[in-house]
C-alpha cells in the first residue's frame, strides 16, 4: 500500500495539473487579461511583432544603394542583379565598446576626473583581456574626455603598437535622449538633450554601420567611451526604444561586444562584460 506522503505527493501534483490547466483556461479565455498583460501563446501562428526590423537600418541595403530596375529586358534585368550582387557585404563588422575605468567624479573640471588607482587596475585588466582574445585589431577609437584618454592608454599597453589610434569627440560623455521611465535625481537642462543627442546619434551613425562591399575580411574596432553612449548605443543598434538607454547597468572596465552581419543583422555578444575581474575591483559608480 502507497505510503501516505506518497499519495500526498501524487495529489498535490493531479491537484497542480489541474489547478494549472483551469489558470491556463481562464488566463486565455479573457480579453481583459490578455490585453492587460499582453500574453502571446508560443505557437500562435498568427502573430504579428509589434516592432519590426529595419534591414535598412544604416542605409546601406544593397537594394537602397541600386538603381531600381526600369522595363523588363533580360539585359536590363541581368545589369541590375550584378550591381545588386556587388553591393552586398561580405564581412562583419565588429565593435568592442568599452566603458572607461572608475575615477573621480567630485573633480570640478574634465581634467580634474582622472582615473582612480582602482580604474587604472581596471583599465590594465581589460587591456590585458582584449590581447587574450587574439584578435586582430584594426583600429582604437578614444572619447576626448580625461578618463576615457587614461583608460585607452592604458589598454593600449597590452595591443600592438602599430594600432591605429583616433580621437573623437562625438563620443564623449552626454545626455542622448530623455530616459523612460524619468529618474527623479538625473534631470539635465532640455537644451543638454538637444544639443548632446544630436552628437552622439552622429557618432552612432559614423561607427554603426555594415560593411562597405569592397572589405574583404572582418573589421575589429575598439570604441572606449562613456555608460550613457553605450548604453544608447545599444539600443539604437539593436532597434530597441532608444529611451530605454538607462535601464541598462555597465561596469567600469566593462566589454560591449556587437557584431554587425553583411545582410545588416546585429548580434550583442556580451553587455558590460567583467568577469575577466575579480569581485572585489568590479564597480559602476
Amino acid at each position: 500500500m502507497p505510503s501516505f506522503s506518497r499519495l500526498h505527493k501524487i495529489a498535490i501534483i493531479s491537484l497542480g495539473a489541474v489547478g494549472g490547466g483551469l489558470a491556463y483556461y481562464q488566463f486565455n479565455n479573457n480579453d481583459k487579461n490578455q490585453r492587460k498583460f499582453g500574453v502571446h501563446n508560443s505557437w500562435t501562428t498568427n502573430y504579428t511583432p509589434s516592432v519590426k526590423w529595419d534591414s535598412n537600418w544604416d542605409h546601406r541595403e544593397p537594394e537602397a544603394l541600386v538603381r531600381p530596375l526600369k522595363g523588363n529586358k533580360p539585359e536590363a534585368e541581368n545589369e541590375y542583379n550584378e550591381k545588386l550582387e556587388k553591393a552586398k557585404g561580405k564581412a562583419v563588422r565588429h565593435l568592442f565598446l568599452i566603458r572607461h575605468g572608475q575615477y573621480f567624479v567630485d573633480g570640478a573640471t574634465d581634467k580634474e576626473r582622472t582615473l582612480t588607482d582602482l580604474g587604472k587596475q581596471q583599465a590594465d585588466m581589460t587591456g590585458r583581456r582584449l590581447a587574450c582574445l587574439d584578435i586582430k585589431w584594426d583600429l582604437l577609437v578614444r572619447s576626448t574626455m580625461t578618463r576615457a584618454q587614461e583608460t585607452a592608454t592604458l589598454i593600449a599597453k597590452h595591443l600592438p603598437a602599430d594600432l591605429e589610434v583616433v580621437n573623437c569627440s562625438l563620443i564623449e560623455e552626454g545626455a542622448p535622449i530623455p530616459p523612460e521611465p524619468p529618474v527623479g535625481h538625473w534631470r539635465p537642462e532640455p537644451k543638454q538633450f538637444f544639443q548632446d543627442g544630436a552628437r552622439i546619434e552622429a557618432g552612432f551613425r559614423r561607427y554603426f554601420h555594415r560593411a562597405p562591399p569592397d572589405q574583404a575580411r572582418d573589421s575589429y574596432t575598439l570604441l572606449v567611451c562613456h555608460a550613457n553612449v553605450i548604453r544608447y548605443f545599444v539600443c539604437r543598434v539593436l532597434q530597441f526604444p532608444p529611451e530605454a538607454w538607462l535601464r541598462i547597468a555597465l561596469n567600469h572596465g566593462s566589454i560591449t561586444w556587437i557584431s554587425i552581419l553583411p545582410n545588416g543583422n546585429v548580434v550583442l555578444r556580451s553587455l558590460s562584460d567583467t568577469g575577466f575581474m575579480e569581485p572585489k575591483y568590479i564597480t559602476s559608480r
